[in-house]
């Protein structure tokens, strides 16, 4: 590994160190100043002030602002989120243990639906340039990017769940199924093939394809305008010029050559769309009731539960900087010109 390449490599880690302290303390901060009171939220109006105030002070909401900050960035580094505030009897890390695997095998398959649709549509349209085929994708790209997420997965549920009759309305699993599945990892799918458990596989996958392809198909927009627009331009190299010359037919140019010079912005917009995926996921979610970290995330802002929110931010707040910080490294090996 050269100097430099070396030296980008620390600097670029060292730089999100500070981007993940700035997201979690936005959220420390905000969460704060946002009218309501969790204890009431948690007990209801009946409670006494002198019940609440010995909550409040054995959670610590009674401390400066400052202590409570401090507090805070300790637990945030040992990963010692705490108990629930509307959920006292169970551990933050529990639940998110168990929510986080859900939210990861909705993402991963929505960014390769997004990452193949949107490419692949992308470069058709470049190959097809001014010719009715891009104009219809390229009027997609801009359709399918316009349309909210959950009203897309409301649409996918009326048609494909409630009219046609093919896939279920939301769950991760059928109800039935899930009271004798045996979880290992809280990842499903992999569960199942671990378990040689093939009903479970079954339903698993058909619980996946509606908010996996929700989610991805409201990103797949951003890969098609980008893949057109630099393949267009890989196009028109001397490369390519050359290879036409030599007699190498065009699909081979485009697609064996030209298309492989367009992955190095491509990889960059990879990384981002997973940090926006992430955000989807918490609309999708909710849409599909599929039980990940977005649905929990909405449930404890509408209880006004600090210390939760606080900690689902945080974890994904870690998995962006992690994705940008791999994004970036990766970018470096493959553009040696990607330097300090």
């Amino acid at each position: 590994m050269s100097s430099s390449l070396r030296k980008f490599l620390i600097t670029r880690f060292i730089m999100t160190i500070p981007m993940v302290l700035i997201m979690v303390s936005l959220v420390f901060f905000i969460m704060r100043v946002l009218p309501g009171d969790p204890i009431r939220s948690q007990l209801g109006p009946r409670v006494s002030e002198e019940q609440a105030d010995r909550i409040r002070e054995r959670l610590g909401l009674n401390d400066p602002i400052t202590v409570q900050y401090i507090n805070y960035l300790k637990d945030m580094v040992t990963f010692n989120f705490g108990n629930a505030l509307t959920r006292g009897e169970r551990l933050i890390k529990d639940e998110l243990g168990e929510r986080l695997p859900a939210t990861i095998e909705l993402t991963i398959p929505a960014m390769l639906f997004t990452s193949l649709f949107g490419i692949g549509l992308g470069a058709s349209a470049a190959m097809n340039r001014k010719k009715f085929i891009d104009y219809c994708i390229r009027v997609f790209s801009v359709l399918i990017y316009s349309i909210p997420i959950f009203f897309l997965g409301l649409v996918f549920q009326i048609v494909f769940g409630v009219r046609l009759d093919l896939l279920p309305l939301s769950g991760r699993m059928n109800p039935v199924i899930m009271t004798r599945f045996n979880s290992i990892t809280n990842f499903y799918v992999l569960d199942s093939i671990l378990t040689q458990d093939w009903e479970a596989l079954k339903s698993s996958l058909l619980h996946l394809i509606m908010p996996s392809i929700t989610l991805g198909l409201a990103l797949t927009g951003v890969f098609i305008r980008l893949t057109r627009v630099n393949m267009i331009e890989m196009l028109k190299s001397d490369f390519i010029t050359a290879g036409r010359a030599r007699g190498i037919p065009e699909k081979q140019l485009a697609y064996k050559h030209a298309l492989r010079n367009t992955f190095i912005p491509i990889m960059t917009l990879i990384g981002l769309q997973m940090a926006i995926l992430i955000a989807g996921a918490v609309l999708t979610e909710t849409t599909f009731s599929w039980p990940g970290m977005g649905r929990y995330l909405v449930d404890r802002i509408a209880l006004r539960d600090y210390t939760a929110v606080q900690s689902t931010i945080a974890v994904f707040a870690f998995f962006v900087a992690i994705i940008s910080l791999l994004m970036d490294i990766l970018y470096a090996l493959v553009d040696p010109r990607i330097r300090y």
